[in-house]
């Protein structure tokens, strides 16, 4: 619906849940506003249980795709405070309890959900996004924050508004998930690396990323990569996503190159 192509988020998690025996794994992201949240509360424990208590929900609002809203019947402007409500469904339908809601959207009596998920309280929910709305979002709603085209000198700022509005809040983020979602291309030749990067970000976004694109992806050789993401890691960063910014026959070996020739180098520091 997007123009974008990407799979459905809860058929990918499941996938991945059966693919997998160890690992975290997760959304990145489910778009929220698009979904009743009963139904991913109801979908997201499910695999919860299958999975041993693996499943990680990240969530965003979207926004850069109106004819995915279209679609769904569901206002662009509504986005923000259905997700916001949306997290709080799903939460307490998590607990376990029977449950009422007397929200704007998403209003419900007497409803309990069982099975509830594998883990007390559920998953985590990691909140997405690059906007103040989102933020405070993370600060007040989420269990971690996990910006997406961002430098890390923007990640490190995030990271201090974040705090300043769970303090104002009188939330504790003890244990709060620090993630960021990183594009990446690795090549041998770093010119190489953008070249291919500028031109799949630009058709994905309908714009040139070529100026920027150094402010928004992790691309280059293998070093130039490592010293990237480790500046990342400096602003506050303790989780990453990374996402092969390549062509479908290519991300293999973009993979293969962040492997073998990019987390050696960071694992050594």
């Amino acid at each position: 619906m997007s123009g974008n192509p990407s799979g459905d988020a809860i058929v990918s998690l499941a996938r991945l849940a059966a693919l997998s025996q160890r690992v975290q794994i997760g959304t990145a992201v489910l778009l929220l506003p698009l979904y009743p949240p009963a139904i991913v509360a109801r979908q997201v424990a499910d695999l919860d249980i299958s999975s041993d208590g693996r499943i990680i929900l990240g969530v965003g609002v979207g926004g850069e795709y109106p004819q995915e809203f279209r679609a769904c019947q569901v206002p662009l402007d509504e986005r923000g405070r259905r997700a916001d409500e949306g997290i709080a469904v799903i939460r307490k339908l998590w607990t376990g309890q029977q449950i009422s809601h007397t929200g704007t959207f998403y209003p419900m009596a007497d409803v309990r959900l069982i099975p509830g998920p594998g883990r007390p309280g559920g998953p985590p929910i990691v909140v997405a996004g690059r906007k103040t709305p989102a933020m405070r979002r993370a600060a007040l709603l989420g269990d971690g924050w996990m910006p997406y085209l961002y430098s890390a000198r923007r990640y490190a700022a995030s990271t201090q508004i974040i705090r300043d509005f769970a303090r104002q809040a009188g939330r504790d983020l003890s244990g709060f998930g620090w993630f960021a979602y990183l594009f990446v291309n690795v090549a041998r030749s770093g010119s190489e690396a953008r070249r291919k990067a500028a031109e799949l970000l630009g058709q994905r976004y309908n714009r040139d990323m070529t100026e920027m694109l150094d402010s928004i992806a992790t691309v280059g050789s293998p070093g130039e990569v490592a010293e990237k993401i480790e500046t990342f890691a400096e602003a506050g960063a303790r989780h990453f996503v990374f996402s092969p910014l390549d062509a479908p026959e290519d991300q293999g070996r973009s993979i293969d190159l962040l492997i073998d020739s990019v987390i050696p180098q960071l694992t050594g520091r």
